[in-house]
């Protein structure tokens, strides 16, 4: 039994149970790091002697009858764009890769308090920009499947170490997709969650609602079981909701019979597919459409959202980023800078505009999940690219002009602040795998993971895990080493 390749679920309930010890557990991923992460590059801050050090603090207080928390001795590895007390934050950036937070952020207190056990943070692109992760403090994140191609991002280094066997359960946040492509890329189920579902502390705008926080697990039961502990109201973050995590704790009843499903495989005709996703995809709805749904093509209207994410993204990288451009401007890649700039021009005009725009779109949605439970999408419009690139250059024969053209299948749904969640779909003739996006509507985060469960159960898509042995590669970004850096820092 080897608890690199067990469900977190059920990994808690043998720690439970006292079959395996935290100690067991933490030691287990400690030594898959060891083997597989110089090949993947997904762990990028490693602290295994404190690691060791809570797993046994977390047996002696299970031995006392204390009562373990949903996560206890769960190993997990943070996103390096979240504050974590005394281990150094990059933010994949030159600028910070010395910085050592103070404190950790809310996120990362709430999943150390219900038994998780820090063991180091996971690769993201320079500033989380872009669903390719690459940056000049780590280098490049290689895909588990196939270690030539992106892990995607900007969560990518969680997606890649969860497929590789290098944690059981990790956290993610999205923008425009750094939870669900690189789900999608890596074959593992990634949460964008209703917006205020996991409350943002600290951050520089309480109120904003494009960019979320989510779990991210090998099977929809993990995410939910994460989610449980992430969720929950907090009055420091005014748009959180008042429904308690443990509302979303599995188990997850679902099923697929009676349900109205619209799928949207090009989101009414707004994005490139490429065929080989598409293919596998349509392979997909099927399941559905035998399951007894009631399948018919249709979208919500989205007119305007992209407009809306452009305006409201370059906003956000002017708020949490200008002062870098000021001080830093040479130490920013060109198209960081561009994206900042982007945000400096904007008037007062524009951002009304954005807003009147954006409220128009929600309430067409409102009215659109009136009529069906659940909306099925790609999330990702290609499959895994070369790892060497840094964006796909053309996707079904239509040029893309900026590194986030190709993700409009995934930001222009941010736009509806609704649960959207990638699941294991399958895989193209050459191996690659392809995510299903379930969205649902807004608030429904239980109900979109339920039916993401069932769908699971009926396909099994996310039990072909990668083959092995995992060979080292060098990787095509690096500037420092791509393994795991000394403790602490």
């Amino acid at each position: 039994m080897d608890p690199c390749h067990l469900d977190a679920t059920e990994l808690v309930r043998l720690i439970r149970r006292r079959d395996l010890s935290a100690r067991e557990v933490v030691a287990a991923h400690l030594e898959r790091i060891e083997q597989v992460n110089p090949a993947v590059n997904a762990i990028v801050s490693l602290d295994a002697e404190g690691a060791l050090v809570a797993a046994g603090v977390a047996d002696e207080r299970l031995a006392g009858g204390a009562e373990p928390g949903p996560l206890h001795g769960l190993p997990i590895a943070f996103k390096d764009t979240h504050l974590t007390r005394g281990m150094r934050t990059t933010y994949g950036s030159p600028l910070l890769a010395d910085f050592v937070p103070g404190e950790d952020e809310l996120l990362v207190q709430r999943i150390q308090r219900g038994g998780a056990i820090r063991i180091g943070k996971t690769n993201v692109p320079e500033f989380a920009a872009g669903s390719h992760t690459f940056n000049p403090v780590f280098g490049a994140t290689r895909n588990p499947y196939d270690l030539g191609r992106s892990a995607g991002g900007s969560s990518g280094g969680a997606a890649a170490a969860l497929a590789a066997g290098l944690q059981p359960i990790a956290d993610g946040s999205d923008m425009g997709g750094s939870l669900r492509n690189p789900a999608s890329f890596c074959n593992v189920v990634g949460l964008r969650t209703t917006p205020g579902r996991v409350p943002l502390h600290p951050v520089t705008d309480a109120w904003g609602s494009l960019t979320v926080a989510g779990p991210m697990g090998r099977t929809v039961a993990d995410a939910a079981l994460l989610l449980s502990v992430m969720a929950g109201p907090d009055p420091r973050a005014p748009i959180s909701l008042d429904s308690p995590g443990a509302d979303l704790r599995p188990p997850l009843a679902g099923d697929l019979h009676g349900l109205r499903v619209a799928w949207a495989p090009d989101l009414g005709g707004r994005v490139p597919v490429e065929s080989d996703v598409r293919d596998v995809l349509a392979g997909q709805v099927e399941v559905f459409a035998e399951a007894g749904c009631l399948v018919e093509e249709a979208c919500p209207d989205l007119d305007g959202a992209d407009d809306v994410f452009r305006v409201l993204r370059a906003q956000a990288f002017e708020q949490s980023l200008g002062a870098h451009l000021d001080c830093s401007r040479d130490a920013l890649r060109p198209s960081l800078v561009r994206n900042i700039e982007e945000g400096r021009r904007l008037s007062g005009a524009d951002l009304a505009r954005a807003a009147a725009e954006r409220t128009r779109i929600h309430l067409a949605a409102v009215r659109f999940f009136e009529r069906y439970d659940v909306l099925l999408a790609p999330v990702s419009q290609v499959a895994p690219f070369p790892v060497e690139w840094e964006y796909p250059y053309v996707v079904d024969g239509q040029l893309q002009h900026t590194y986030i053209d190709w993700m409009r299948s995934a930001y222009l749904l941010s736009v509806l602040a609704a649960p959207a969640l990638s699941v294991p779909a399958g895989f193209t003739p050459a191996g690659l795998p392809v995510g299903l996006q379930i969205v649902g509507p807004p608030r429904a985060d239980r109900a979109v993971l339920a039916v993401g469960a069932a769908y699971e159960a009926a396909t099994g898509h996310g039990r072909r895990r990668p083959s092995e042995p995992f060979s080292p590669s060098p990787s095509a970004y690096s500037t420092r080493s791509a393994g795991p850096t000394s403790s602490q820092v």
